[in-house]
């Protein structure tokens, strides 16, 4: 085998083997693959793509690479996973409220991809969260507290760890069969039972029309069920952020605002609601998805979901009283400026990528692999579409580090917001794939 001749059959469009594919795999794991190597086979497959078993196969080998998890549980267990959004953590009000309904959530999530924020910068915007531990402890706190928010661990789908960060530096984010390896090998070696996934679709989103969206969905769901995954897809709005704000600690706060009821009927929690409904459907908890979301907004309206959002944030080395005093502990950026709308209207439109590019130039995402972050930075209070406002309403309020990081950030978001007499709000949930 030759990771150069691997890398010619993808550029060339010729067959690639399983033979091949599962060498690979194996070469990003232990490092027979060089970066450089790498990356050619990630933008050779964003340009030609795969074909339909060979993209199997590599997901298959991707999960393979390192150990595929068994459980041993008194309840199904279950997940669910976005393909990236701006806004979007839903994942951190998600997993607790499984757990309080009798789900286990063994929960591996990734980092900021592109303009995309990554689930585990979020959380380790609290101080002392530990996202990588190894496998024992994930199976102990999963048996303990129902669910656990954690990256990958060396042993967990090594290929698709060294590949994802490859791929966020390398401009080969948007590949569909990249997209779809990446996922599932991590979900298929967590040892799931039950999978529901969000694919964004918009102008936020890696896939910007709902035909893109519908391949993607499609792939996912061919390659799940064929692994003996039960999967629901939703495909949901991206053509605005989906929480009111965009960066790492201020996700985490609009999380725990929904968890203590300061912020129930907005769309992050109305999108949490639903896809908690698909899971507990999909790992056969309740009846249907309808059934399913109103007991997430049970759990969620209850504090139980916020109790074992805290338990879990504990056992990982997070604050034990961080669910009651999570504004103490959250980092707050040196400068914080509102961007005025420019004349009266309705909200009409949103660049949303330009959004999440800018909480990256902020410094709360990374341009390149090992940037640092900075968990502080971000906007806040956003202004949906739909939404009527006056002449020098903020239409949002930049968090930063410095008054020119602020400056320029506002000009993003000036030119980011379409101000007009008239405005579709889109649909949260566009459509369902089951």
């Amino acid at each position: 085998m030759d990771a150069r001749r691997i890398i010619a059959r993808v550029r060339d469009r010729e067959p690639v083997s399983d033979e091949e594919l599962r060498w690979f795999a194996r070469g990003l794991a232990d490092g027979t693959v060089s970066d450089a190597q790498a990356g050619a086979f990630a933008m050779a497959v964003l340009l030609n793509g795969l074909s339909p078993g060979a993209r199997v196969a590599l997901t298959l080998a991707m999960r393979d690479s390192g150990d595929v998890l068994k459980w041993a549980l008194p309840g199904p267990v279950v997940d669910k996973h976005s393909t990236g959004g701006v806004g979007d953590c839903v994942s951190l009000v998600l997993a607790p409220a499984l757990a309080a309904l009798g789900a286990f959530v063994p929960m591996i999530s990734g980092r900021g991809l592109g303009h995309t924020g990554g689930t585990l910068d979020k959380l380790e915007a609290i101080p002392g969260y530990t996202a990588d531990v190894p496998v024992e402890t994930l199976r102990r706190i999963v048996a303990d507290c129902g669910c656990a928010i954690v990256g990958a661990s060396a042993r967990i789908a090594p290929a698709d760890r060294r590949l994802y960060a490859i791929r966020d530096v390398t401009a080969t984010v948007e590949s569909v069969d990249l997209i779809t390896a990446s996922i599932l090998s991590k979900k298929l070696a967590a040892g799931l039972e039950a999978l529901v996934l969000d694919v964004k679709v918009g102008r936020g989103a890696f896939m910007a029309t709902m035909d893109d969206a519908r391949t993607l969905a499609r792939a996912l769901v061919d390659v799940a069920r064929g692994a003996g995954c039960r999967t629901i897809v939703a495909i949901t709005d991206m053509d605005q952020p989906l929480a009111p704000a965009a960066g790492n600690a201020l996700e985490v706060a609009e999380c725990m605002k929904v968890l203590s009821g300061r912020r129930a009927g907005g769309r992050l929690a109305r999108l949490t609601e639903a896809l908690g409904g698909a899971a507990l459907a999909a790992a056969g908890l309740v009846p249907d998805r309808e059934e399913g979301a109103a007991r997430i907004q049970s759990a969620v309206a209850s504090g139980a979901a916020a109790e074992r959002f805290g338990r879990m944030l504990t056992a990982l080395g997070g604050p034990a009283d961080f669910v009651e005093r999570w504004e103490a502990y959250l980092p707050r950026s040196a400068v914080q400026r509102p961007v005025p709308a420019p004349h009266p209207g309705l909200v009409a439109a949103i660049d949303t990528r330009a959004l999440g590019l800018a909480v990256v130039d902020l410094g709360g995402g990374r341009h390149r692999e090992g940037d640092p972050i900075d968990p502080s930075v971000g906007l806040a209070s956003l202004a949906e579409i739909g939404q009527p406002v006056a002449a020098g309403d903020p239409l949002a309020i930049v968090h930063a580090r410095d008054a020119a990081d602020a400056d320029a950030a506002a000009q993003v978001v000036r030119q980011a917001y379409r101000i007009g007499d008239a405005a579709a709000v889109p649909p949260l949930v566009r459509e369902w794939l089951e």
